[in-house]
Formats: structure tokens, sequence, C-alpha cells
């Protein structure tokens, strides 16, 4: 759990996710925010990914 939360992918998808949330509030609700909450959750995948694939290549350096 600890190489999810202290990873700089993860803490910029976070960031970015409050970002988003304090959009919704306060913005107008139009096709623009579908496209950022679409992007926020593809950025968070890529980071999840990121964490899992450094995670795999700490495990197994010959791969």
């Amino acid at each position: 759990m600890r190489k999810y939360l202290f990873n700089g992918a993860m803490i910029g998808a976070v960031t970015g996710a409050f970002s988003i949330v304090q959009t919704t509030r306060k913005g107008p609700r139009d096709w623009k925010l579908v496209l950022m909450w679409i992007s926020w959750g593809l950025s968070l995948a890529i980071a999840i990914g990121t964490v899992r694939q450094d995670s795999r290549e700490l495990e197994d350096p010959q791969n």
C-alpha cells in the first residue's frame, strides 16, 4: 500500500482529483467537465499501472 501512497504519479492524480472536484462544484456543467473526469480517470489508471510495473521490476529484475 505504501508504494501507491508515496508514488509521485499517484500524488499527482490525487491532487488533480481535488482540482476537478472543485471545478465540478463551482463551474458550469458542460461537455468539458465530462472530458476532465475522463482524463483524470485515465491518468489514475496510468499511475496505478506504473506503480504495478515498477513493483514487478523490483521483485524480478531479470524481466
